[in-house]
């Protein structure tokens, strides 16, 4: 163990890794800047190029820029009061106050500091984790791997903040198209519909880039100004060092919450800080400055923010359960170099783990000093629209998405899901639970098959550590279930109180606050997502009896839960009255970004990407106005 640890430290010395660990590095840092983006983008945007590195670097070039993602999305939030993720939402409370203060410098070091002391803090967690998980690991075996899988899904969905039914229908959905392609039990292909393309299955880079990078875009496509008031840098950096060394037990504190966070599949890194802030509010003694500029309310959460990527990192590592969804990514990238998590990643790539730990360790350190020194320019960014912004990110993400398998078709894929995405998240449909089910679908498959075929019957099911699995699946539905029973007159009573706390949650990196969830759009979104799992039943049953098993049981999963879903809808819209497609300026906008992408790659098809470029250029060169989304977004 020790030598791995020292083996993978001596690694670091390669040109190759500090090379990649430091473009991770600078990488994550300009994205935590650009709102919306966080670790979920970073690593979407990151993924494809990491195709064609040997392991250790692609690793070394994701987690650089996974640990500091944090540590720079402070910046918009202190001197903006516009977070670079919904995780920096709470320190934009008391930072943003410090800075209109004139005290911006003091409240950034606050942050830094404590970002730094958090990712060593998660890396050392992270380090604990593995001699200590190690026996356990190594006694699963195909039933408890097959529950692994299931609990991962399950649980991102039960507990993603918003609705639970729309949580589980996007694992569903995730989990259907993740079995498109080949069967990985007897290499049937399994909706095909005979196209070659489809036979490789989908891409993981074209649909994280789909569902999380163009679904965000389109978003924000809309953000042209930005806010003429920003508050300047001020205050020095001295004292805010001083004052964070006074604070270091609200720093152990919040780090500690913050892997203890990353370890519950679902909660995520804002629901991380949200704990980290509540514990600094209920153990201080004097609250008067709580939102007016107090340390304690950034120390505390942004510690919090940065340790919880790494204690995210033990149960994808060592369970093959992603509590989120950089964590689902890298769990697609681990899967895609033939490497295993669970009982084949301790035995077999133990020093990569270890690679891990310290590339996370360095990148905090080297990422918080990197923030001191380039403040000043990193603030200048913060000025940039979004809507600019966004044109950049496109073209890196259409190369990125196209570069892995060279084929356009993965470019549709990415266009469909993006349009997908969109709609998810404008309805309030959380999207981590889709991408952890499309990762985990074969190896969900795979297991079950194994169990069944090592098993008579269902007699694996009363194996110690199924039935632990089980507990702890069926454990989070009870107490939902205990709570409703308990509701009336207490749910009445707290209402007020817990409108508050959601109000000031913000929004969620996995399940964000939608704008069109009141209206047609989301029965809508809930009736067409029925349909796909109805029509996905119809056609599994003519595969053979084992390839058919998985996508039965998820298809008719699949349309249980989208029936109630509608149910639901219609019986919301006939309380509350019935409100029409919300048909705004922003929803314009998305719709001009999905033509003009389509378009373009319409033109490519029939003409060449030279022919397609010159025929789109040509309204910047002639005063009309073509409806081509892609040039006015």
């Amino acid at each position: 163990m020790m030598d791995s640890a020292l083996s993978a430290l001596a690694s670091l010395a390669q040109p190759s890794l500090l090379i990649k660990l430091a473009i991770g590095v600078v990488a994550g840092l300009v994205m935590g800047l650009i709102p919306g983006l966080g670790g979920t983008g970073a690593v979407a945007i990151l993924l494809p190029v990491t195709f064609g590195m040997d392991p250790e670097q692609a690793f070394a070039l994701l987690i650089g820029a996974l640990a500091v993602v944090h540590t720079s999305d402070t910046v918009s939030a202190v001197l903006l009061g516009a977070p670079g993720s919904a995780s920096a939402s709470v320190t934009m409370l008391d930072g943003y106050a410090m800075a209109r203060k004139g005290q911006a410098k003091r409240a950034l070091s606050l942050a830094f500091l404590s970002s730094m002391a958090g990712g060593v803090i998660g890396a050392l967690g992270l380090t604990l984790a593995i001699p200590l998980a190690r026996p356990l690991v190594l006694s699963f075996a195909s039933p408890e791997l097959f529950m692994l899988t299931v609990l991962g899904v399950s649980l991102a969905a039960v507990l993603s903040r918003g609705n639970v039914v729309k949580g589980l229908l996007s694992g569903f959905l995730g989990l259907l198209l993740g079995m498109v392609g080949t069967s990985p039990t007897t290499a049937e292909e399994r909706f095909t519909f005979g196209s070659l393309f489809l036979g490789d299955g989908l891409s993981l880079v074209a649909v994280a880039l789909g569902i999380f990078g163009l679904a965000e875009i389109a978003s924000r496509v809309g953000q042209r100004t930005v806010d003429k008031d920003m508050v300047t840098l001020g205050g020095g950096w001295g004292s805010g060092i001083v004052e964070w060394l006074k604070h270091w037990s609200q720093v152990i504190r919040g780090a500690l919450i913050g892997i203890w966070a990353g370890v519950l599949p679902g909660v995520g890194a804002t629901a991380g800080t949200w704990l980290a802030y509540g514990q600094a509010v209920a153990t201080a003694k004097d609250k008067r400055q709580f939102g007016k500029g107090d340390p304690r309310r950034i120390v505390g959460p942004e510690s919090a923010n940065n340790s919880v990527e790494a204690g995210d990192l033990i149960p994808t590592l060592l369970f093959g359960i992603p509590g989120g969804v950089p964590s689902a990514m890298l769990l697609g990238m681990l899967l895609t170099y033939g490497i295993q998590p669970g009982p084949s990643i301790v035995t077999e790539h133990e020093s990569l783990m270890y690679l891990i730990v310290w590339c996370f360790a360095i990148a905090s350190v080297v990422g918080a000093f990197l923030c001191f020194l380039a403040t000043p320019s990193l603030a200048k960014l913060t000025k940039v629209p979004f809507a600019v912004l966004g044109a950049g990110l496109l073209v890196i993400m259409l190369l990125g998405a196209f570069q892995e398998g060279g084929q356009i078709g993965d470019l549709w894929i990415m266009i469909v899901l993006g349009a997908v995405g969109w709609l998810m998240k404008a309805t309030d449909t959380p999207r981590a639970p889709f991408l952890i089910g499309f990762v985990l679908a074969i190896p969900m498959e795979r297991y079950y098959y194994l169990t069944e075929s090592l098993y008579d019957g269902f007699d694996w099911v009363t194996r110690p550590g199924v039935l632990v699995f089980l507990a702890v699946l069926i454990a989070p539905a009870l107490w939902a279930l205990f709570k409703k029973v308990r509701g009336g007159s207490q749910a009445n009573a707290d209402l007020g109180h817990r409108g508050d706390v959601e109000i000031a949650h913000g929004e969620d990196d996995e399940s964000e606050e939608g704008a069109l969830k009141d209206s047609v759009w989301s029965l809508g979104m809930a009736v067409g997502m029925t349909i796909v799992f109805a029509a996905a039943l119809m056609v599994s049953q003519g595969f053979s009896s084992e390839a058919k098993l998985m996508p039965t049981l998820v298809g008719a999963g699949g349309l249980i839960t989208g029936l109630i879903l509608v149910f639901n809808e219609l019986r919301a819209r006939r309380a509350g009255g019935l409100r029409g497609p919300s048909w705004t300026h922003d929803v314009t906008l998305a719709l001009r970004m999905f033509g003009g992408m389509a378009i373009f790659l319409v033109l490519v098809m029939l003409g060449g990407y030279l022919f397609a470029v010159c025929l789109l250029a040509l309204p910047s060169l002639l005063p009309v106005d073509l409806p081509t989304g892609l040039l006015q977004s």
